[in-house]
């Protein structure tokens, strides 16, 4: 008998691919303003842009990013419903800097085999950070890989745009010595840093350690969803001028804090004034042979977002960001550069 040859038989079901869509069609079009033009489903998603003429110099910003290996411990433990915020505070968060405001979110999913019950759990997670961010979701791509991941892998990416006047634009140009550094705190690690979380905690780096005590700490912590900033600091620059802001991802703070600065500035951090965050404080106890400046380059330590501003503006900026549920620690203050650009003190 001839073997059956079609796309099905190759691992590819397209009859799967849009039940699913059809499925979370009402719950991705829930994000979806006046500005979105037509449903879910098309070659390509629209977005009315003519509210721009409100502008007087209107700039777009994009962005696009992933969650990296934080996927592996969403597969290991099924859980799938906060991954999908992970992706969205990813790419909104560092429009954020520049004082945009997100305006319309993508998404790509590349799966082994598409499970309906999984995949809408990630979406869900998608949504409800489209939510949080203002952002509609105009659109995505959920593509089956049979043969190259395996039926239980899964990779996610995301594309957002965003607006901000030209005035607005915040690009550390007015940063300047004696500025102050305020630290937001993070929920974790968020989705960085996690190749060496699995390198510390996971067997092999692809299974759940043997301790149930620590398979629970790393289920309740390391999962958490990274915090989207965008309505604390949307209302944080309607009252004060900002004059730099910095994401915390990858990279930690010697590498994301100097993108805001000028050759002739450096940021001391005072050590004392971060928070404790529980996850990394288990980690350094793990760990103590990890350095310093290893933790600090990797993760966010506790510090998931930054702002700075003048001194005179410290006081109305704290009460703005506390005013939206923000747990704000003045963490250190801009000098003049000497040799690093980032100074723990």
């Amino acid at each position: 008998m001839q073997e059956d040859i079609s796309y099905k038989s190759a691992g590819v079901d397209t009859e799967a691919g849009q039940e699913f869509v059809k499925k979370i069609k009402q719950n991705v079009e829930s994000t979806h303003g006046p500005r979105v033009l037509g449903g879910l489903g098309g070659f390509s998603g629209a977005f009315d842009v003519s509210f721009l003429k409100n502008y007087k110099n209107p700039i777009l910003l994009s962005g696009t990013d992933g969650v990296g290996t934080k996927v592996e411990l969403a597969r290991l433990f099924n859980i799938h419903d906060t991954i999908g915020i992970d992706l969205v505070a990813m790419c909104v968060n560092d429009i954020l800097v520049s004082g945009g405001e997100p305006l319309f979110f993508l998404d790509y999913i590349a799966c082994g085999k598409l499970i309906p019950e999984r995949m809408e759990r990630i979406v869900a997670g998608i949504v409800k950070g489209c939510k949080l961010s203002g952002a509609a979701l105009l659109g995505g791509e959920t593509a089956e890989h049979p043969g190259t991941m395996d039926p239980d892998e899964y990779d996610i990416g995301g594309f957002v745009v965003g607006a901000v006047e030209k005035d607005d634009l915040i690009d550390g140009s007015k940063v300047k010595a004696g500025d102050i550094v305020l630290g937001l705190e993070s929920s974790g690690p968020h989705s960085n840093g996690f190749s060496l979380i699995r390198k510390l905690y996971l067997e092999g780096g692809r299974k759940l350690p043997a301790d149930p005590e620590l398979v629970g700490f790393l289920k309740e912590f390391a999962l958490r969803p990274t915090r989207i900033y965008v309505q604390s600091i949307l209302n944080l620059t309607k009252k004060v001028e900002v004059k730099g802001m910095v994401h915390i991802t990858g990279g930690g703070f010697y590498e994301n804090i100097p993108r805001v600065l000028s050759d002739s500035l450096a940021v001391e951090i005072q050590r004392e004034k971060l928070p404790e965050n529980p996850f990394f404080a288990r980690v350094q106890k793990d760990f103590p042979s990890l350095s310093e400046k290893e933790l600090y380059s990797t993760f966010n330590m506790g510090i998931g977002y930054i702002v700075i501003v003048s001194p005179e503006s410290e006081s109305d900026a704290i009460s703005a960001l506390e005013e939206k549920g923000e747990l704000v620690h003045k963490i250190g203050v801009v000098t003049s550069k000497n040799k690093e650009s980032v100074l723990f003190v």
